[in-house]
């Protein structure tokens, strides 16, 4: 199961770095919502927004620009990551947890592979009502390759409702953001290097060498797109249990690289991504345990991890 997403709007940095994949059903579009579901986003984008005071928004609006300027200068060289484990098709059973240990959702990973793309989709559903989609395209000849990427985000465990999307083949991307009422949007052109890779990040993980770190890239939004690099660090053994058996593990900590200069901006401003931290079985065949960290800046740990079904 893997992901890691990043986004950045105006008052918020994504960096879904995050999540995770474990696989998929037939069909993974987007008129999978029920119309329910469907509904609720559409009424959510037009709750009315009190105004807000114009000195802070200014202010804001300075210091995101000063924030979108560094962020040029921010994005690190680095490779693909080399295929080891080839994905297939998969479908997982996820639950979310707060870090108190109360269940607040429930999801699945999709995932179907044709030949050398592979299809996956992360779907969480929240008690509250929310709804995080992530739909990720990517190729797997001889290295990872980020196809085309679609997230969804809406309901009130997010501060903001959330669609964007990239696309490598057309080179091209859409953001739309509504917070308090207040809609933002941007499209146009982006030249995607090969090493970025939204929504992927335990995928990349099962498919480390042992001990071996690697820094990727992720798109991030403000609403317009800027590259981050993103650090993936084993951080130690982890003893986790499978029925009555002890297996062994590897945490991976997941580091959003900013830049000394961005990271004091983004800290000041309250932007400044989380850190993450990922699980992988890493005995034999590498498998997904679980990811703790937010799905959106300054937003609550949340873990995500398989269950079963009973």
């Amino acid at each position: 199961m893997g992901r890691l997403v990043t986004s950045l709007s105006r008052e918020t940095l994504w960096t879904n770095a995050h999540a995770s994949r474990c696989a998929v059903g037939p069909s993974l579009r987007q008129n999978d919502l029920t119309e329910g579901e469907q509904a609720g986003a559409d009424q959510h984008l037009d709750t009315p927004v009190a105004p807000k005071a114009p000195g802070i928004a200014f202010f804001r609006l300075g210091a995101l620009a000063v924030l979108m300027v560094l962020a040029l200068w921010s994005s690190l060289e680095a490779a693909p990551i080399e295929v080891r484990f080839a994905e297939g098709a998969a479908h997982g059973l996820l639950v979310v947890r707060s870090v108190s240990g109360e269940t607040v959702g429930h999801g699945d990973l999709l995932q179907i592979a044709q030949g050398d793309r592979v299809e996956s989709r992360l779907i969480l559903r929240f008690k509250d009502g929310s709804l995080h989609d992530e739909h990720v395209v990517f190729s797997q000849q001889r290295v990872f390759t980020l196809l085309s990427y679609r997230l969804m985000q809406r309901g009130p465990s997010f501060p903001e409702t959330v669609e964007v999307s990239l696309d490598r083949k057309t080179g091209s991307y859409k953001s739309r953001s509504v917070r308090d009422g207040k809609e933002q949007e941007s499209s146009g052109s982006i030249e995607l290097s090969p090493d970025v890779y939204n929504g992927m990040a335990p995928t990349l993980l099962k498919n480390l060498a042992s001990g071996a770190s690697e820094t990727v890239q992720v798109v991030a939004f403000a609403p317009k797109p800027r590259l981050i690099g993103l650090e993936m660090t084993p951080a130690g053994a982890q003893r986790v249990v499978a029925g009555d058996l002890a297996r062994q593990a590897t945490r991976y900590a997941l580091k959003p690289k900013l830049g000394a200069a961005l990271r004091f901006f983004a800290t000041v401003m309250g932007m400044a991504p989380a850190d993450q931290e990922c699980v992988i079985l890493t005995e034999d065949v590498p498998a997904f345990v679980r990811c703790d960290g937010p799905l959106y800046v300054k937003g609550p740990v949340w873990r995500i991890e398989q269950t079963v079904a009973r």
